[in-house]
């Protein structure tokens, strides 16, 4: 049941007419030591992304209610939407992308793996992975990846979750048009900060100074609007400092999605389809909010 204070806060989403922004580090299996971290924020000014929450989330469960917290919502996902055209189209399976999730997700994680190992191995070194038009822009990982990092399970595990939760797809799967998903990418902008320098890890034994001060210097960027992305990022002292602890990056990675969700609001505020996202992207494979579209 929806409390006072719930429908009061929807309320106030509608009457601004302006989603509230979420930014989603996402786990395929979520636990206490690994949990689904999400932070909160709005578009407090035309280029001001104020943190407002940060939550870790244990499971699913939990995950599937955060997602129906709120009325009116932008999120960025750190989870691949979509398979490579190459990958589907050879492996014959239907080339409408909810026909081709459910497909994908029908399966259980041991043939999913097997299915992509078998792909994977009929190729040549070098060209193992077949790749979507937004890897290579976004310099991401392929979504039909296993295994650093496991995307694929990712996408196994959170697509579903966010279908069935009924949120659009953005480009995708057109759902409630008030709760909106865009597929992030944190290394999109931290790359541009840091170059090749690494700011997290899950092994402890790498959780090293240097990654310490990486995570300052990106924070400092995103805070004083550093970045190609028009954006500064407005903290408090505690999330700033948890975000500098978190030696994992989930918790900085939470919250640049939420600012690559911010710069998606600015898009579509300015009249832009699909908030940024080209309208030429492939509707199959999906596409990283952010990511330069170059047509081959």
């Amino acid at each position: 049941m929806l409390t006072p204070e719930k429908l009061s806060e929807r309320s106030l989403e509608r009457s601004l007419d302006r989603p509230a922004l979420l930014g989603c580090d996402f786990t395929s299996s979520p636990s206490s030591k690994k949990p689904i971290v999400l932070a909160w924020a709005e578009l407090a000014a035309p280029a001001l992304v104020q943190v407002k929450h940060i939550e870790a989330l244990k499971g699913f469960d939990d995950f599937t209610r955060a997602l129906q917290s709120r009325a009116h919502w932008l999120g960025g996902f750190d989870l691949p939407f979509g398979l490579p055209r190459e990958l589907v189209t050879q492996l014959g399976w239907p080339l409408n992308y909810q026909q081709c999730m459910a497909h994908f997700c029908a399966l259980s994680r041991q043939e999913m793996r097997a299915c992509f190992k078998s792909f994977c191995d009929a190729r040549p070194v070098g060209a193992k992975f077949a790749h979507r038009q937004t890897d290579r822009p976004a310099d991401s990982s392929p979504s039909m990846k296993w295994v650093n990092p496991p995307v694929a399970y990712m996408m196994h595990a959170g697509v579903p979750l966010l279908i069935h939760a009924g949120v659009t797809l953005v480009g995708l799967l057109a759902q409630d048009p008030d709760r909106n998903a865009l597929e992030a990418y944190p290394g999109l902008v931290a790359k541009e900060v840091l170059g090749r320098r690494s700011y997290k890890s899950d092994d402890k034994a790498r959780q090293t100074p240097e990654r310490l001060i990486a995570r300052k210097d990106l924070i400092h960027a995103l805070e004083m609007g550093q970045t190609s992305w028009g954006l500064r990022l407005k903290l408090s002292h505690a999330q700033r400092e948890a975000m500098i602890e978190d030696a994992s990056g989930d918790t900085l990675d939470a919250v640049i999605c939420a600012y690559q969700a911010a710069w998606g609001l600015t898009q579509q505020l300015q009249g832009h389809e699909l908030f940024g996202l080209p309208p030429q992207m492939d509707r199959l494979e999906g596409w990283i909010v952010g990511a330069e579209f170059n047509p081959v």
